[in-house]
Parts: structure tokens; C-alpha cells; sequence
């Protein structure tokens, strides 16, 4: 029998960071397979807001267009190379759509604006310690415009551009140059469909 909301009772939700991003603990239980409620359990949950993610795609040229920039999760992490290859991405503020998010993060990180935009997939990035709901789309773009540094002075972002051969990139997936889940699954997903998207877009 599938598990819904109505199988979880949450006995209380302590505040424990407002900034940014909010961070509660939460007491709760659930329903177990076995048809009993478990013991409680207290989980600190990041709500950092739902994001989206858009692998930029130039099917004429059969490029794909990168960004990198500094994380400081990976610098947390004790990476050695915290400047990481990405895709554009961002947080859907209130009254955007997805499709909103991705254009406009399209233009703020890599200076494009995709004519086509093709959601390929959604997931959770990480359930058992955030909230966070991200959808993946593949943008058609130009990728001879791409180059050049940029994002919003007033959030510090600092984002070099930069289009590589689609081979490129997928070899980029296996010898660890991308590391981020959404370019992760973009790329995997495009090497799947590239043909059929290619045929689709030209």
C-alpha cells in the first residue's frame, strides 16, 4: 500500500535559522510498513525554496554551453577544486513559473535567452535533509553568443561561460569534471537524445 502525507503526524516544529535559507527540526512520526506508527524522530530540514536547472543546447553546432563558479559547499566539503562546472540554475521566487526561472536565469548567468525550452525531468536533490524540488529543462540557444563572465554584482556572483563540443561534455560526466547532479542528469539525459532532439530543433 503506497504511503501518503495522511501516514505522517508531526508533533511539533522548532525555528532554528532565518536568513537566507530557514532551517527547522522537526518531531514526527510515521506509519511503518509493518502497519504500526514509528518511534519519534527529529530531522533538521533545509528549505532553501524549489529550483530549476536548464542545460543550454545548440543543436546547429551540437554545443553545449557551461558555466563555472565558486561553491561554497564544495569549499566545505574540503574539494580540492571548488570552482565547479554547471549548468544555469536557480530558486523559483514568488509568482514565477518554472519556465520564468529559467529563462531569466538563462539571461542573469550565461547572457542568453533560449528560444525553445524542453523539460526532461524533476527530483528531489537530496530528501533526507531538504525540501528542495528541481526541474531540469534543455534550452535551445545560440552557442556562438556564449562567453564572458557574469551574474548579479549585488550576489556577488562571479560566472565564467563558456560552450564546449556535446562529446566534450558527456566525457566531462565520466571523468569527474561535472559533479552537480542537475549537469549530471542534463548531460546523461541529452546523450540519450541528442539525435532525436537534434531532428526536432534544427
Amino acid at each position: 500500500m503506497q504511503r501518503t502525507r495522511k501516514d505522517v503526524e508531526v508533533r511539533k516544529v522548532e525555528p532554528l535559522h532565518r536568513g537566507r535559507f530557514r532551517m527547522d527540526r522537526y518531531h514526527m512520526t510515521y506509519r511503518t510498513y509493518a502497519g504500526n506508527w514509528s518511534p519519534e524522530v527529529t530531522r533538521e530540514v533545509l528549505d532553501r525554496g524549489h529550483s530549476v536547472g536548464v542545460l543550454p543546447y545548440d543543436p546547429v553546432t551540437d554545443q553545449v554551453v557551461l558555466i563555472e563558479q565558486f561553491r561554497p559547499g564544495a569549499f566545505v566539503a574540503e574539494d580540492e577544486y571548488p570552482w565547479l562546472w554547471e549548468i544555469v540554475a536557480g530558486i523559483i521566487e514568488d509568482g514565477e513559473t518554472p519556465e520564468d526561472v529559467a529563462r531569466r536565469e538563462c539571461e542573469e548567468e550565461a547572457g542568453l535567452l533560449p528560444t525553445e525550452l524542453l523539460q526532461i525531468g524533476q527530483f528531489y536533490t537530496s530528501a533526507g535533509g531538504t525540501s528542495e524540488y528541481h526541474r531540469l529543462y534543455v534550452g535551445k540557444v545560440n552557442a556562438a553568443a556564449a562567453g564572458g563572465l557574469h551574474g548579479l554584482i549585488e550576489e556577488v556572483e562571479d560566472i565564467r561561460v563558456f560552450a564546449v563540443p556535446a562529446d566534450e561534455a558527456f566525457a566531462a560526466v565520466g571523468d569527474g569534471r561535472i559533479r552537480t547532479a542537475p549537469a549530471f542528469a542534463g548531460l546523461l539525459w541529452l546523450q540519450k537524445e541528442r539525435d532525436n532532439l537534434r531532428k526536432k530543433w534544427r
